[in-house]
């Protein structure tokens, strides 16, 4: 049996430069060529490794839901649900605005900018957002139960509110608002919560 010929790239650096291509132009904004040129390869050898442009994307918004968006998963993990909005909000303002990132979130821009051509490309943002919205519900849940949320807050209207709040912060970042700023508004928030 004959073996094909060895990837001759670090899959973790083209994924990091196809990631900027994305956020940066957005999945029907960013050409094969836009992909060629950050990631140095050759629009066959995108295709051999993923697939297609989709296969692309797809594997990029795993990368950033790791990487970048990985604040949400250490946030769930805090003792108190007030904690869990701490960590998730001061997350959101770091990411949003991160120094070798584009400014804003994936998840929301993609979203966003995402038009009829790139349907498949935006359900998938959509359903990892409702899939973080889901997590932190779930958090919550564990906080009501555990009588740390008062019995009157539903864990899911809690969960809307952390989420609204990191998604006005990514639209604030794409605007130009810093991370210093960003960071006021999570402590602005933070100071009495609405459960609270």
């Amino acid at each position: 049996m004959a073996m094909g010929r060895p990837r001759e790239f670090d899959t973790g650096r083209v994924l990091e430069s196809a990631l900027h291509v994305f956020w940066t132009k957005g999945y029907e904004g960013a050409t094969m060529a836009d992909l060629s040129t950050a990631t140095n390869l050759k629009p066959g050898s995108i295709y051999a490794a993923f697939g297609s442009k989709a296969g692309l994307f797809k594997q990029v918004v795993d990368h950033y839901s790791s990487t970048v968006f990985g604040y949400g998963a250490e946030a769930i993990e805090a003792d108190t649900a007030r904690e869990v909005a701490r960590r998730w909000l001061l997350g959101a303002a770091d990411a949003t605005t991160g120094t070798d990132t584009p400014p804003g979130c994936l998840l929301v821009q993609g979203a966003l900018v995402a038009g009829d051509t790139a349907a498949e490309a935006k359900a998938d943002l959509t359903a990892r957002r409702r899939s973080a919205e889901e997590l932190l519900t779930e958090r919550f849940a564990r906080a009501r139960a555990a009588g740390d949320l008062p019995p009157a807050v539903e864990p899911r209207d809690a969960a809307a509110y952390v989420i609204a709040l990191s998604q006005g912060f990514a639209v604030q970042a794409a605007s130009g608002a810093g991370r210093t700023e960003l960071r006021r508004l999570a402590e602005l928030a933070l100071r009495k919560l609405p459960w609270e």
